[in-house]
């Protein structure tokens, strides 16, 4: 009787873990769940007391920015002459508040592979983060992230970070949006 006793409580234990496995949103992979408002408590200066966080708006990739494809000059569209290609996928963002300033810590998966003509290096990956209030633009930069290629015949996978400080009287409507900045059309 204690064996199937113990057996069952196995059972149930298991069921609740992998349950909880499942439970985060989109960035759960990078070991945050980004579906419920992330909560931080910012370590306090002498003198300051530390609060938690309630407010930390979401971060979404731009619509079709998610990836970033490069060419041999003036090959643009042959699949043959493909150098590399990037892609972005799960984010998650925690958030520190002050009185004046909404800290917000955005970080977003991203993967670089070879293409036919692809070489091992240094890739500049120019990635665009923006932060809208409504419709108010409050803070928008274009930053040339390196990631290293090491070998063309495996693939790398980084995790891009970026800090941002925009005004902590922030409404709850604000939205962090990032994606690699697409080069202009000739």
């Amino acid at each position: 009787m204690s064996v199937n006793v113990s057996r069952g409580v196995v059972a149930v234990s298991l069921m609740m873990v992998l349950s909880g496995c499942n439970a985060g949103g989109l960035g759960s992979g990078l070991g945050l769940s980004s579906s419920q408002p992330a909560a931080a408590t910012p370590a306090a200066a002498p003198g300051q007391a530390a609060f938690v966080q309630g407010f930390c708006p979401q971060i979404a990739l731009r619509d079709g920015t998610s990836f970033y494809r490069s060419y041999v000059r003036g090959k643009d569209g042959d699949a043959e002459q493909v150098i590399f290609q990037a892609s972005l996928a799960d984010t998650t963002r925690s958030c520190a508040r002050t009185e004046t300033t909404l800290t917000i810590n955005a970080l977003v998966q991203g993967r670089l592979v070879a293409g036919p003509q692809g070489k091992a290096g240094t890739i500049n990956l120019p990635v665009r983060v923006t932060v809208m209030d409504g419709d108010q633009e409050v803070f928008n930069e274009v930053e040339q992230y390196p990631v290293t290629l090491a070998d063309v015949n495996l693939p790398t996978q980084f995790i891009y970070s970026k800090a941002v400080n925009v005004p902590g009287n922030v409404s709850g409507t604000t939205r962090v949006t990032i994606g690699f900045e697409q080069p202009k059309k000739k």
